[in-house]
């Protein structure tokens, strides 16, 4: 719970607060490499793009924890980017999505920030049907992995 802690203090520090729903999690009993590309997987088969997968490990050694097994996966539609991103520059530092896969004992927790908490800062209700597309896409990614037999 250290570790879970750790991931969310920065949006404590941005938004004041944690509640449930601006956090999006799961629990895998599958090992972490197993979840991970489960996690990559399942965003692949609903048409994302894996951008970029960040090791954060040494970061976290700099807090004192000592874990190799902390992974953000940076994902998108790229047409979605680029849409989004020219019809609201303001979007650019949200994308692309990102999911974070983290061991934690005998379990990989799978963490997301809930992109329908994006819409208090934009008004564009296209873009809030986005956001929600996004979280339900995010929802199911989750579902899939955390399902026995995943």
């Amino acid at each position: 719970m250290k570790l879970l802690s750790f991931i969310l203090l920065p949006m404590l520090l941005i938004t004041g607060q944690v509640h449930a729903e601006k956090v999006m999690m799961a629990r895998s009993y599958e090992s972490f490499t197993v979840t991970l590309e489960s996690v990559k997987k399942a965003l692949e088969s609903r048409g994302y793009t894996i951008a970029h997968e960040q090791r954060c490990d040494g970061g976290l050694k700099g807090f004192g924890y000592e874990t190799d097994l902390y992974r953000v996966i940076f994902f998108g539609k790229a047409e979605e980017v680029r849409h989004w991103s020219k019809l609201h520059p303001d979007m650019i530092p949200y994308l692309p999505l990102k999911l974070s896969v983290i061991a934690e004992e005998d379990q990989v927790l799978v963490v997301s920030f809930n992109p329908e908490e994006l819409g208090m800062l934009f008004t564009d209700r296209k873009l809030q049907v986005q956001f929600s597309r996004w979280k339900n896409d995010i929802e199911s990614v989750m579902q899939e992995i955390s399902a026995p037999g995943s």
